[in-house]
Order: C-alpha cells, then structure tokens, then sequence
C-alpha cells in the first residue's frame, strides 16, 4: 500500500533513532532534567530568539493543547477557536474535558480573522449579561491550519494586537510547524512567533521524531507551577529523556528544518502531478496536505492501493480526499501514485 494518509505513518528519522540507541544507557535523571533536554532546550531557545523562553517536552499534540489551554485559562473562561480549528473537531471534547468551552468563530481557508475576533470581544463586553456566559479566555491558532493554510506575518500581528487590546493570551498549535515555516509561502519565522504568542508548540510527532512536542512560553510566560499542572493532568513523562533526545537530534544542524523541507517539496511534487491530471483542489494548500476532489468511483479503485484521509462531501459524485507528504515521503511513491491514477484513467 502506498501511504498518504497522514504525515505521522513512519517511526522516526534514522539521525534519532541513533541518538536514542547512543545514549540508551547513559543513567540520566528523570522528569525532563536530563542533559540532553537541558541541551534542547538550549538550542531551541537559541532557533526562537528568546533566552527566557520557558520550554516543556509533552508527548503529543492533544496533551499540549489540553494542558496549555487549561493552565493559562481562568476556570470561568473559555477558549476562542475557529470552527475547523483541531480543539474544536478532531480532539474528542479535551478541552471541554477540563471545564473549558471552546467558543467558535467562522473559519476563512482555516484562519481566524482579526475583525472579527475584534468584533466578537467587543459584543461580548458590550452585553450588560456577560458576568453570566462564559469568558473568551484566550485565542488558539493553528499554523498550519488544519486545511494547510498559513498566517502571514501581518495576520499574526493583527491578532497579537486584538489580544494585547483584551489581555487574553495567544496560543498557537505547531502540530505541523515545521512544515509551516519551510514553505515556499512562509513569511513568519521562529522569532517571529515567539515574539508574537504567548504560547506556542513545535511539534515533532508529526515532524521526524517517534512523539513529542515542545511548548514554549516566550518570555518566562509559563503559568505559575506548571510543572505540577503537567502532571495533575497525567502528561508528565517520567523518562524524559525519551522527547529531550529526539529534539536535541532534531535541532542539531538544521534537521529540523532540512527534513521539514522535504515534505514540502514532495507535497509540490504531488501537487503539480494532480493538476497535470486535471484534478481540482479543494484550497490552494502551500504545505504538506492537499486537498484534491476525486470522483468517488476514482476513490473506490485507488483505495485498494493507496491510502489517503476523507475530508468531506463535495457532491454527491465526488469527495474531498487529503493527501498528506511527510519528512520521509520518496519521491518513488509520488510517482507510484501517479501511475496508479493514470491507469484508472485508462479503465473508465
């Protein structure tokens, strides 16, 4: 079978699998006081500009989110989100789980709008009931978006300023930073979103590594005793070591960044066979993830060799299909898949 179906069907990069095996019996302390997450946090302090950056390894992407978003949270408040935002679809009622609603707005190509969140708060305190609903907390992107999108740099400040204007936190989702901030779109650096949120993660399941996120808060912006939080909410990871290796391996001579980079250019690569196919898209994704509209009669065949994630109904003959590249995506398999829809071309 070939795969496309998420950016995450592969163990972990052979430079991380040899850091781990490396160090395997080197006796370290626990709880994210190893040398080597002491390290990482060095050199990712160092990518993002910020030497009082507080950073935290967690083991995946809803536990970030989860614990994050209830640390900077008062128990009365809620979370602001698009309506496909991930907090809000795809992670099971998480952060509903710790007493937080999450409060949606419209969703354009993935993104929030600065206007609107604006307007959204100000409606919120111009009613004379707001003491009885629930408080917009904070803000939560993600970036990419979960249709590949990207915030330019002039959409991040807008909404940085929205925030600063309401003193509520801006908190962004780096699931898929990475591939973010390689692609040929990107004008947002690391710099510039530690210098534009208040919390944010790079995300390194999704990214090269076996599991692990890193959360960083600028600024020594970490919630007071978020270390105990962590672990109230069972995210605490004895063996530490475990994420510290993988992303000290990953920001060591720009892996990071040189894998991230592949995805990309394989997803242009599979990008520009579609369109040579006269395939639509759903949105113009500048990322890992495309979303191509396939006749369901063209799904039904090529699901008996490929693998890809149903996104939704576009009518009542064809589906919206995502197919998604990763750091370890070979070109082979693009031109497999390629093949295969030539093929079935040949048979209608």
């Amino acid at each position: 079978m070939l795969s496309f179906e998420n950016d995450y069907s592969e163990g972990a990069h052979p430079k991380i699998l040899q850091a781990l095996t490396e160090t395997n019996l080197v006796q370290q302390v626990g709880y994210g006081e190893d040398e080597y997450s002491l390290r990482a946090k060095d050199k990712i302090r160092a990518a993002v500009g910020d030497p009082d950056a507080d950073i935290f390894f967690l083991i995946g992407g809803t536990q970030s989110n989860q614990v994050v978003i209830d640390g900077l949270l008062h128990s009365t408040e809620g979370v602001i989100a698009v309506t496909t935002g991930h907090v809000n679809v795809h992670e099971a009622g998480a952060i509903e789980y710790t007493g937080h609603k999450v409060l949606t707005l419209p969703a354009h190509e993935g993104k929030i709008d600065a206007g609107e969140l604006a307007a959204y708060l100000r409606d919120f305190y111009a009613d004379p009931t707001y003491p009885h609903m629930v408080y917009p907390g904070g803000v939560y992107i993600s970036h990419p978006t979960e249709y590949g999108t990207l915030y330019s740099k002039a959409e991040l400040e807008a909404l940085h300023t929205v925030c600063r204007e309401y003193a509520i936190p801006l908190f962004l989702d780096g699931a898929r930073l990475g591939y973010g901030l390689m692609s040929d779109a990107a004008d947002v650096t690391l710099p510039d979103i530690a210098a534009l949120c208040d919390a944010f993660y790079i995300g390194g399941t999704k990214v090269g590594a076996l599991c692990g996120e890193a959360v960083v808060f600028p600024r020594h912006g970490a919630p007071k005793r978020f270390i105990t939080h962590i672990k109230q909410h069972g995210a605490m990871v004895a063996k530490g070591r475990l994420i510290g290796v993988q992303f000290d391996a990953l920001f060591t001579d720009s892996l990071y960044f040189d894998i991230s980079r592949h995805a990309i250019e394989m997803a242009k690569k599979l990008k520009q066979g579609f369109a040579e196919r006269s395939y639509s898209f759903f949105i113009d994704s500048p990322t890992n993830q495309q979303f191509v509209i396939v006749s369901n009669d063209t799904l039904s065949k090529l699901s008996e060799n490929v693998r890809y994630s149903y996104w939704q109904k576009y009518d009542d003959t064809h589906s919206v299909v995502r197919f998604a590249t990763s750091w370890a995506t070979p070109p082979e398999n693009i031109d497999a898949l390629m093949a295969l829809l030539d093929e079935e071309r040949k048979n209608l």
